[in-house]
Order: structure tokens, then sequence, then C-alpha cells
């Protein structure tokens, strides 16, 4: 099994979420988050008084899937979520022991599907 930690424009979150159900992806957790990376920030002006805004708004997506079908979504997440510019995100993938449904205690795939 692995983990994917998405940072992605929150614009963008929607479109991913309904590619992610169409291909069965039903499980996830979602965070608003705030950052800056080499967009540093950007400049706001407020009745005429000009301001930096050093962190911008994300969106953290996290889910465990098996390992089988890693490539297919991060190349989705990828698609979704590329503009082409500076602030598009990042994805992170780890590595994860078990998974345990506190419900029913399946363990392992079982317990992410």
């Amino acid at each position: 099994m692995k983990k994917i930690e998405a940072i992605i424009r929150p614009e963008k979150f929607q479109e991913l979420r309904d590619k992610l159900s169409e291909i069965g992806i039903g499980g996830l957790t979602v965070t608003e988050a705030a950052g800056t990376g080499k967009q540093k920030g950007q400049t706001g002006v407020f009745r005429g008084t000009t301001f930096q805004i050093q962190l911008l708004p994300k969106i953290k997506l996290e889910l465990v899937i098996p390992t089988d079908q890693l490539d297919e979504i991060v190349e989705l997440i990828i698609t979704t979520c590329s503009t082409g510019n500076v602030g598009d995100g990042k994805i992170f993938v780890y590595p994860v022991e078990d998974s345990i449904r506190i419900r029913t205690g399946e363990r392992g795939d079982e317990a992410v599907l």
C-alpha cells in the first residue's frame, strides 16, 4: 500500500475529486492548508496600500491506495491539477505498512478499498 499526499490549488479540487470518483477512489482526507514555495506569496492592494501575502491557500489531499494503482492516480493528479504555472503543487508518496478499518477489523488492502 502507498499513501499519497498532494498539495493542490483549491480551484482544482472539485475536478480532481470527480475524476478520482470515476475510477473508484472514494476514500480520501482533505485539509485546507496555506503555504508558499517558489511562488513566494503575492502582492495585494487594499485601499491603496500594498501588502505582501506570504501564505497562499492550498488543499492537501491524503489517500491510501493499493500499490498497483499508484502510477494511475499520480498521473491523474498531475494531468488534472497542472496549469503549467508556478504554484501547481506537489505530490508525496509514502509506503504504508498496514491499514486497519476500525469498524470491522479488516486489514491491508481490504481496509483501504
